[in-house]
């Protein structure tokens, strides 16, 4: 569960999903199970999922990664300046996207790659 404040409201919380962000690469894998090679991509690609998260509450949001070791980033939703939503066509397809979030300077300081639903993450965060 999240450590949240008191008082504090978790309004998005997700880790990337494996089979909408990746599915052709999701198909062979499970195609490549029988060889071995399958299960290994799989459960790299599982953990890969697992070590990152993005939550969005009423009052910041924080995007955490790794499994053993974590970086840990937080930014005020009040100083966030903008939000920038990149979708391929699959990922507009399965409703995924990379998420961009700027708060000073031109480089931004969160990139999350193939998050769900992403335009409701910018309208969260805007």
């Amino acid at each position: 569960m999240a450590e949240t404040a008191p008082g504090e409201t978790i309004r998005y919380e997700a880790h990337p999903p494996m089979f909408r962000n990746n599915p052709l690469g999701f198909v062979l894998s499970v195609l490549l199970i029988p060889v071995a090679i399958g299960i290994v991509i799989l459960m790299v690609w599982y953990l890969s999922s697992l070590a990152r998260k993005l939550t969005i509450t009423d009052r910041e949001l924080r995007f955490e990664q790794g499994l053993l070791s974590k970086s840990r980033m937080e930014i005020c939703l009040a100083s966030i300046r903008s939000v920038h939503v990149r979708q391929s066509l699959f990922q507009r397809m399965f409703g995924t996207g990379d998420i961009e979030v700027f708060s000073a300077g031109d480089s931004p300081e969160v990139t999350v790659k193939g998050m769900p639903d992403p335009n409701r993450i910018r309208e969260l965060t805007g």
